[in-house]
């Protein structure tokens, strides 16, 4: 799969070859794999039925009570874009005027509510489960718990550049909200860049991070036409500044070597009218990988990496 042309290739190629030079001094093989997997991929024990890969936010629909937050199967309402929380005041920096979503992955609260997370909603292709709860380390650290965290510390890096920052949830609800949602939220804030923060729960030895990609697909709601090509490239400009910033090499069981994956089976990227991608940080169920995630100074360094990469895009636009 190729990182596409010009100098963000080149820039990347680099990267990743200076990083495989210290792979083989270090012994580090690193990887990771993209959320709940679709056929044929290995996936980390969850609470609730696995989500196909990459569907590991939190939401796709929910069945129970409705609340205003939560929109109905078949016509969701639009959503508020505050989804519920402050945003951040933003800087005066190279960012002012542009807008940012960042979709922390699942709920820590989705546990308590599996009729609802387990509501199947329309993705445009097909239905998906609302949520999952999504995976969790050995230790119990939960993936709800790292993509909110990691959330957290790109919006403020995000918002010091001036950047308007929208979280699709800050912990503040009761479960989800749902992948329709989630999508909805990113469309209605006209985002520059939308991007969702997850870790992936694979086999122990699967290592490494990846960026998920949406695949070119149309049908229902979904259009993904226009958006493959700047959601690539905000892909390429992540998975760069990531591997530069964290020293983590891309999955070694996803995107053969190249970081890289595209999907045409999540919610959350084919609702989607503007730039977006998932990134899975790394695979919680291996314990190299968990190391790092469990380890505020390196989820500083990927706060950064992604942080950087959303930025580089969004002022090349």
């Amino acid at each position: 799969m190729s990182y596409g042309s010009h100098s963000r290739p080149r820039v990347l190629a680099a990267a990743l070859v200076t990083l495989t030079a210290l792979a083989a001094l270090t012994g580090c093989d690193d990887k990771d794999v993209a959320g709940p997997a679709a056929a044929g991929r290995a996936t980390g024990p969850r609470t609730t039925a696995p989500p196909t890969a990459g569907e590991r936010t939190a939401g796709p629909g929910t069945a129970g009570p409705a609340t205003a937050s939560t929109p109905p199967p078949s016509a969701p309402a639009e959503p508020s874009v505050r989804a519920g929380h402050q945003e951040p005041p933003a800087g005066d920096g190279p960012l002012r005027g542009r807008t940012v979503v960042l979709d922390p992955g699942h709920n820590i609260r989705n546990q308590d509510h599996s009729a609802e997370i387990n509501r199947s909603v329309d993705i445009g292709t097909g239905r998906k489960e609302c949520d999952t709860t999504g995976t969790s380390t050995n230790s119990g650290y939960a993936e709800a718990e790292f993509s909110l965290d990691m959330a957290h510390r790109v919006r403020d890096i995000l918002a010091a550049q001036g950047a308007r920052v929208v979280l699709t949830h800050d912990g503040d609800r009761p479960y989800g909200p749902c992948v329709d949602e989630r999508a909805a939220i990113g469309n209605a804030a006209h985002a520059d860049a939308a991007l969702s923060v997850h870790a992936d729960g694979a086999a122990e030895g699967q290592r490494g991070f990846h960026v998920i990609l949406p695949a070119k697909v149309k049908g229902g709601r979904a259009d993904t036409g226009p958006i493959v090509g700047p959601s690539r490239e905000l892909g390429e400009r992540v998975a760069g500044t990531f591997v530069r910033e964290t020293g983590s090499a891309p999955s070694n069981y996803i995107g053969h070597g190249t970081g890289l994956d595209v999907r045409g089976d999540l919610g959350g990227l084919n609702l989607s009218t503007v730039p977006k991608v998932f990134v899975e940080c790394g695979n919680m169920r291996d314990a190299q990988d968990a190391a790092r995630l469990t380890d505020p100074a390196w989820r500083a360094r990927a706060a950064q990496g992604i942080a950087q990469g959303i930025a580089d895009f969004v002022r090349g636009r």
